[in-house]
Formats: structure tokens, C-alpha cells, sequence
């Protein structure tokens, strides 16, 4: 095997399911009685996620930044009725359950595309140079890290029991090794696609915090929790901006 595809998949392991397993060590120990309430902080990461690092890589490298509009757009419509659709299939569940079901389903997806484009990069830097390669994997690790355990707080709450949100978050992180060899091979081919995929995270991250989480924010309708809410979605922008 050449060297630096031994190091581009060794960089996606590490930004993928290391990140994955250091994330559920914090969410399953230090955090495991806050599941309810790190919803809100939930919501702040992937905001955070989306308008302060997947929006700005996009459009920074669109050709056509008005294009990127059209495919957020259509990405949250897309979502949606991908949401429909399961509830549907559901709809002998009792309603809550099932859409909770289905935004963990969502954020898998998304947390697929957003894991793929991280192997890619991964890949991006190791081909230019190791030691970029080394520091950008170290990047993606550390900012990878929050937003997993956003992730693991959501597939809670959504009912998922900690062995399969493990299981599941595991196996969406070997997209970040799918990008990375895809990257090694077919960089100069795939790099205009990155943008979109970017943007399709981008609409899956949106669509989860305003159409799921944040719902059940508002129905916790009471002075204590609103401050735990302001200042934990708060603390979930701030980790990413720092992170950024």
C-alpha cells in the first residue's frame, strides 16, 4: 500500500470512528444524566455545525454561491418529505416516537455526508503535505468531537438505546474512510462535488434543529429550563466557534 494512502485512511479512522468513541466515552459517563436537557446544547452544535463551518466551505468554494442557495433549499425540502415519508411508514407508532425516531435517522444522514467530505479533506492535505495532513486531522478530530456528542444526544432522545447510537454512529463514520480513498484517487474529479455535499449536510443539520429539536425545546414551556435552554444552546455555539 502506498504511504500516504496508509496515513489518508489512518487520518479518516482517526477523524471518524476515534472521534465517534472519544465522543460516546463524554455523552455515556460525564453527560449521561443530562440527555434531556443537552438537546439544547444539541441544537447549538448544529447550527454552530452548519453556519459557522459547513455554509462557509461551501460557498467558499462555489463557482456559482447563488447555486449553493438553491441546493439548501432543496436539501431542507428534501428532508422533509424524506420525514413524511417515515412517519408514514410509522404511523402505527404513537406520533412522538416516531418522529423522534426519525430525527435520529436524519442525523445520521447528515452526519454521513458532513464524515465523507472530512475523509476527503483529510485526504487534501496528506497529498500536499504530511505534515498539513497530520495537523488537519487533528483539526477534524477535535471539532468532530462536539458535534458527535450532539449527535449521541440526539439519537437518545430519540430512543435509540447506547449500544446501537454507538453501533450506528460507528458505522456512518466509515464514510469519512470511503472519502478518504476516494479523495487519494479521484481528487481533481470529485473536488467541484464537495461543495454540494457540504450544502446537503448543511439542509440536513438546519432541518433537524428547526424541525425537531427546537419543537421540543418549546414544549418544555417553563422559567427553569428556559435559562438551561438559552444558555446550553449558547455554550453549543460557542464550543463550535471556538473549535472554528
Amino acid at each position: 500500500m502506498d504511504t500516504t494512502l496508509f496515513w489518508i485512511i489512518g487520518g479518516s479512522v482517526a477523524g471518524g470512528a476515534v472521534s465517534v468513541l472519544l465522543a460516546a466515552t463524554v455523552a455515556y459517563t460525564l453527560l449521561a444524566g443530562w440527555v434531556p436537557r443537552m438537546v439544547s446544547y444539541s441544537v447549538g452544535v448544529l447550527l454552530g455545525v452548519t453556519f459557522l463551518d459547513l455554509l462557509p466551505e461551501a460557498f467558499e468554494a462555489a463557482t456559482q454561491p447563488g447555486a449553493m442557495f438553491g441546493v439548501v433549499l432543496a436539501g431542507i425540502l428534501g428532508f422533509f418529505l424524506l420525514e413524511k415519508a417515515a412517519l408514514w411508514r410509522h404511523s402505527h407508532e404513537e406520533e412522538g416516537h416516531a418522529e423522534r425516531k426519525t430525527s435520529g435517522l436524519l442525523i445520521l444522514a447528515g452526519d454521513g455526508f458532513h464524515n465523507f467530505v472530512d475523509g476527503v479533506l483529510i485526504a487534501a492535505a496528506f497529498l500536499a503535505d504530511f505534515r498539513l495532513g497530520l495537523t488537519t486531522t487533528l483539526a477534524v478530530m477535535v471539532h468532530e468531537i462536539p458535534q458527535e456528542i450532539g449527535d449521541f444526544m440526539v439519537l437518545l432522545h430519540a430512543g435509540y438505546g447506547r449500544a446501537r447510537a454507538l453501533l450506528l454512529n460507528l458505522a456512518v463514520s466509515v464514510a469519512s474512510v470511503a472519502g478518504g480513498v476516494l479523495g487519494y484517487f479521484i481528487l481533481d474529479y470529485a473536488q467541484p462535488l464537495l461543495q454540494y455535499a457540504l450544502a446537503l449536510a448543511a439542509a440536513c443539520f438546519i432541518y433537524i434543529a428547526v424541525a425537531d429539536l427546537i419543537p421540543h425545546l418549546h414544549r418544555q414551556n417553563y422559567r427553569e429550563e428556559l435559562w438551561w435552554q438559552i444558555g446550553l444552546i449558547a455554550l453549543g455555539l460557542g464550543t463550535i466557534g471556538m473549535l472554528g
